[in-house]
Order: C-alpha cells, then structure tokens, then sequence
C-alpha cells in the first residue's frame, strides 16, 4: 500500500518544492507575457513531469498547485500561439504587400518626374518644338550616372512627345495630372 507520509504538526519534516513545478510555472507565465510557444512546451512537459514525480514522492514532494497552474498557463500560452501568431501573419502580410507596391509606385512616379524633366531639358537645349520626341539616348546626359531610370516594378517606360508625359506600361504607375 502506497501511504501518503504528512508532516505532524510541530515536526521538522517539510516536503521539498518540486524544481519541475516551478519551471512548469515560470515557463506557462512566460509563455502567456511573451506570446512564445517556445516556453510554452517546455513549461507543459515540465508540469506534466513535476505532476507525475509528485505523485510518485509519497508526500516528500510538493507543488502539485505550482505544477498544475504551470500546466494551464502553458496550455493557454500555446492555444495563445497558434491562434495569435496566424492572426498577426493574416494583418501583416498584405500591409507589407501593399506597402511594397505603394514604395515600387511611388519609386516609378519619381523616375517619371527625371524623364519629363529630361525631356523639357533637352527640348530647350536643342531648340525642339513640342511634338518632337527624344530617344534613350538623347536623354542619357541628363540623368545621374548617364543611366536611364527604370521601373522597379517591371514596367516600360514610353518617353513620347516632349508636350506628352512619360508613362509606364504597369496600371496606376503615371504622373499626377
């Protein structure tokens, strides 16, 4: 028979802690305030391991209550973990999609603005009327680098008429009216 040993009143015998119970603990606590699954397994496994020495220590063992409340919280915390973390992906994820679209937009607009302001350059420079259209190259000495700016997007980039603005072949990459 297996017999629970219970200190008398008034004697010097106190169950140790379990050091499993109070990782458990720690680790559910820290798992619920981070958002970390990576504590939160941890502190399920110590709690589960703690809960079962326990039981087996006749009494020499204590923190079943810390074990117990180490199993809950690290349970919460990975319920937590997987409900949260794809709720945070399914926000961010196209926030930045869109962002980086808005930047490569944005990005084109202001290589429109060098082309046109090339092509007005070089209209005045070389005596041009405003049906006349320039090529690459004849815009080259205007720009840094003598390089033609290019869509990060992967649009083409149509130079036209020196009255005509400069447009890009990706829809809502053009210069405000």
């Amino acid at each position: 028979m297996n017999e629970t040993i219970s200190p008398e009143p008034g004697s010097p015998f106190q169950p140790k802690t379990s050091g499993l119970a109070i990782w458990s603990l720690v680790l559910g606590i820290l798992s619920l305030t981070c958002f970390s699954i990576l504590s939160a397994i941890p502190g399920v496994i110590c709690g589960h391991k703690a809960l079962s020495r326990i039981s087996r220590a006749n009494g020499s063992l204590s923190g079943k209550g810390m074990a117990i409340a180490g199993l809950v919280t690290g349970y919460i915390g990975i319920a937590w973990a997987i409900f949260f973390i794809p709720l945070m992906m399914a926000i961010a994820i196209p926030n930045f999609v869109k962002a980086r679209q808005t930047a490569q937009m944005n990005s084109c607009i202001n290589n429109l603005r060098m082309i046109d302001a090339a092509k007005n350059q070089w209209s005045l420079e070389n005596d041009k009327k405003g049906g006349d259209t320039p090529t690459e190259n004849d815009l080259l000495p205007y720009f840094r680098d003598h390089q033609m700016p290019h869509c990060v997007a992967g649009g083409v980039y149509i130079i036209g008429a020196v009255t005509n603005p400069p447009t890009c072949s990706i829809p809502g990459h053009k210069l405000p009216e």
